[in-house]
C-alpha cells in the first residue's frame, strides 16, 4: 500500500470514526428523551398547531383599546386567502391585534403575505392567528443567490462547498441541538460535532490529501483549545449562561429538561469560532503544501517556518473578523450603555458584556493556536507524502545552481 493510499484511508477512518463516536454518544436520543427534545410531547397543543402562508386581501380600520396600567392594544379586521397547505384558497376573516410595543408589532398591508397558525379540527381551522410577516420567499431567493455565486465563482469546489454547508447544517439541526435539548454534555457534543463537520468539509472540498489531514488536525486542536479555555475562564468569571432572553426562556421548557446553561454558553463559543479556525487551518495547510511542491529540498523546519510566516499574516485579519463579528451583533447593547453613560468598569463586569468578551477572546486564541498546530502537522505530513509529479526533477537549491554554473564554466572552451 502506497503512502498516499495510507493517508487517504487514514483521513477516511478519522472521519468515519468521529461520525461513529457521535452516533454512539447519541444512542440515548432514540428514546423518550429524543421525542421530548424534538417537541413531540404527548398532549401538547403546540404539536397539533399548523402553520400556513396567507395573502392579505383587505385590511380594516385600526381600533385602539386601552387595557389600563399603561397597556394599549390596536385591533383591526383582516381578510386573508390561504396560499399554502391543504387549506389553500380558503378565505379567512381574522381580528388581528398588535401590542403598543413596537418590537412586537406585526405590520399588515394589503397585498402582503403573512404567516398564520391554527389548530385544525377536521376540515375546519378553528381560531386563526397572524404570527408574523412571511419572509420565507425572500430568504429562499437569497439562499439561491448564495448557491449560484458559489457555483459560478467556485465551479466544482463551489458545489462541494455548498454540499458541506448542507451537511454542517444537518449535523447542527439533527445532532447538536437535539443532543443539547436532551441534556447531553454541551462541550463534548460540540467538540464531536465540530470535529466531524470539519473532517467532512475539508475532505469533500480538498480531497484525501496530506494537507487535508493537517488542516483537520489544526482546526480540531484550535477548537478544543478555545472550548477548554472558554470553560476555564468562564467558570472563574462566574458566567451564568443566562445573559440573554432566549437562555432565560429555556428555564420554562415543557420537556422539563435540566440544561447546563454554562455548558451551553461554552458550546456556543466553540461552534461560533469553528468557521474562522477552519479557514485558518486550511489556508496554512495549503500554503505549506504549495511551498513543498515548489521546492522539495526544504526541511521540515523550513516548511514549518513558512507555515508560521503565512499564519502570522492571516492571524491579524482573522482575529479582527471574530472581534468585529461579535461587536457588530452587540451594537444595540453598546449604544444603550453609551446612551446611559455606563462606566467602563461597570460595563466590563456585566454578565452579558463579559460573556461576549470571553467569546471573542477565546475564539481568537483558539484561532492563533491553530496556526502552529497546523503548520507543524503540515510540515510533517507534506514531507511524508509521496511526490505527485515524480517525473519532474525537484527545484534546484542554491548549492545545485552553483555546481551547475561551475560545471558549465569548466566545460566551456578556453577563450570563449
Amino acid at each position: 500500500m502506497s503512502r498516499l493510499t495510507r493517508y487517504r484511508w487514514l483521513t477516511l477512518v478519522l472521519g468515519l470514526g468521529l461520525a461513529l463516536v457521535i452516533a454512539f454518544a447519541q444512542v440515548g436520543l432514540c428514546g423518550p428523551a429524543f421525542r421530548a427534545a424534538s417537541g413531540e410531547t404527548e398532549g401538547s397543543p403546540e404539536a397539533d398547531r399548523k402553520y400556513m402562508r396567507a395573502e392579505v386581501i383587505e385590511v380594516g380600520q385600526i381600533v385602539e383599546e386601552d387595557l389600563g396600567y399603561g397597556m394599549v392594544i390596536y385591533t383591526q379586521p383582516v381578510t386573508l386567502r390561504v396560499i399554502s397547505g391543504m387549506h389553500k384558497g380558503l378565505i379567512l376573516h381574522v381580528s388581528h391585534s398588535n401590542p403598543g410595543d413596537l418590537a412586537y408589532q406585526v405590520p399588515i398591508t394589503a397585498g402582503g403575505e403573512v404567516l398564520i397558525s391554527a389548530i385544525p379540527d377536521g376540515m375546519e381551522l378553528g381560531d386563526v392567528y397572524i404570527e408574523d410577516v412571511s419572509r420565507t420567499g425572500y430568504l429562499l431567493w437569497l439562499a439561491a443567490a448564495f448557491l449560484g455565486v458559489l457555483i459560478v465563482v467556485g465551479g466544482r469546489k463551489g458545489l462541494r462547498a455548498a454540499i458541506t454547508l448542507a451537511v454542517t447544517l444537518v449535523a447542527i439541526y439533527k445532532i447538536l441541538l437535539p443532543s443539547l435539548l436532551a441534556g447531553k454534555s454541551p462541550i463534548l457534543t460540540s467538540v464531536l460535532v465540530a470535529a466531524g463537520a470539519t473532517t467532512v468539509t475539508l475532505v469533500v472540498v480538498s480531497g484525501f490529501k496530506a494537507k487535508t489531514l493537517a488542516a483537520v488536525i489544526g482546526t480540531t486542536g484550535g477548537v478544543i483549545a478555545a472550548g477548554l479555555l472558554a470553560q476555564y475562564v468562564g467558570t472563574l468569571a462566574h458566567l451564568t449562561g443566562l445573559s440573554s432572553d432566549e437562555a432565560n426562556m429555556l428555564l420554562y421548557l415543557p420537556q422539563e429538561v435540566q440544561l447546563d446553561f454554562r455548558g451551553l454558553l461554552f458550546a456556543g463559543m466553540l461552534i461560533s469560532a469553528l468557521g474562522a479556525i477552519m479557514d485558518v487551518g486550511m489556508s496554512i495547510a495549503s500554503a505549506v503544501d504549495e511551498v513543498w511542491r515548489s521546492n522539495r529540498s526544504l526541511s521540515r523546519r523550513q516548511l514549518f517556518a513558512s507555515g508560521m510566516n503565512v499564519g502570522r499574516d492571516v492571524m491579524g485579519t482573522m482575529s479582527n473578523t471574530l472581534i468585529l463579528a461579535y461587536t457588530g451583533g452587540s451594537i444595540p447593547l453598546l449604544l444603550l450603555f453609551m446612551a446611559y453613560q455606563t462606566p467602563l468598569i461597570r460595563l466590563a463586569n456585566l454578565d452579558v458584556v463579559a460573556t461576549e468578551l470571553v467569546r471573542a477572546l477565546t475564539g481568537s486564541i483558539g484561532l492563533v493556536l491553530a496556526i502552529p498546530i497546523t503548520a507543524l502537522a503540515a510540515s510533517i505530513l507534506s514531507r511524508s507524502a509521496p511526490a505527485r509529479q515524480a517525473h519532474q526533477p525537484p527545484a534546484s537549491s542554491p548549492e545545485n545552481v552553483q555546481r551547475t554554473v561551475s560545471h558549465s564554466c569548466a566545460d566551456r572552451p578556453a577563450g570563449s
